[in-house]
């Protein structure tokens, strides 16, 4: 990766016209193996000054994905945003369907605003993109995303609960714009903590290995689906409901629709452990 200061502010979406859309075939390898072109992040301090650009290089697919995912994670956090990182991941495999095709990523409001642009044939249905189970994704593509159409529902789902939101567009030419936001300060729980839930001991509870875990994935990534948790910890789906449902009863952590997060007891427990 490379940095470098450009000139210009962020990005403005504004009406697409797809019969003037370039050709995106050189951005990716045929067989969806290989981004072909680098991708720009670039990080506002604020819009009177230039952005500090980051360069992602070509690279394959998963590694691309992984290396934009990441600067873009780290550059936020270290201007003081607060999504987590599993929403900018989600965000940043739906490139796949613009075929990386000019790719820009703006970064500003002390990194509560991310902005993801591309060039690539854009997204007509931008409802039906925010709704399970729509995907235009093809068996090349399965190979380095899920495909089932739940990356757009997971982020939207994430940012109502933590009074954010996400915007779908068209770019200048052609292809897509995605802004997502969270209010600066909000916590990165997507609930209203519960004024009901247990107050803090003295001393921290007995917890297993696994139950500490989960906590400390809690507090990196803010809330997550029990399918989520089971991934990233390789549980069986037994064993990570009946740990959450522990967690739970100790008061630890809570249920917000289809998402758990740490109540405010067990984000003091998190601290003092990790």
């Amino acid at each position: 990766m490379k940095t470098s200061e450009l000139n210009g502010k962020a990005l403005e979406p504004t009406s697409n016209t797809p019969q003037d859309a370039p050709e995106t075939v050189g951005s990716l390898s045929d067989d969806f193996s290989h981004a072909l072109t680098s991708a720009r992040v670039a990080c506002y301090d604020d819009f009177r000054s230039a952005p500090r650009v980051t360069e992602i290089a070509p690279n394959t697919t998963a590694e691309f994905i992984e290396s934009l995912a990441s600067t873009i994670y780290t550059q936020a956090q270290q201007t003081g945003g607060s999504i987590p990182y599993t929403v900018i991941r989600e965000v940043s495999e739906n490139f796949i369907h613009a075929r990386f095709c000019e790719i820009v990523v703006s970064i500003y409001d002390g990194g509560n605003t991310i902005r993801f642009s591309d060039q690539g044939p854009g997204i007509p249905q931008k409802e039906k993109a925010q709704m399970p189970g729509f995907s235009s994704a093809t068996d090349p593509m399965k190979r380095y995303i899920r495909g089932v159409g739940s990356g757009l529902p997971l982020v939207k789902e994430y940012l109502s609960f933590s009074h954010g939101r996400i915007t779908i567009e068209d770019n200048l030419r052609a292809g897509a714009v995605v802004t997502i936001s969270v209010a600066p300060g909000q916590d990165r729980s997507p609930s209203k903590r519960h004024t009901s839930t247990p107050q803090r001991n003295d001393s921290t509870p007995r917890l297993t290995d696994r139950e500490k875990d989960i906590l400390r994935l809690l507090m990196q990534e803010g809330s997550l689906r029990l399918t989520d948790i089971k991934n990233d910890l390789g549980l069986s789906p037994s064993t990570a409901h009946r740990t959450l449902g522990n967690l739970e009863e100790a008061g630890l952590v809570e249920s917000v629709g289809k998402m758990r997060c740490l109540t405010d007891f067990g984000l003091g427990i998190a601290e003092d452990l990790f």
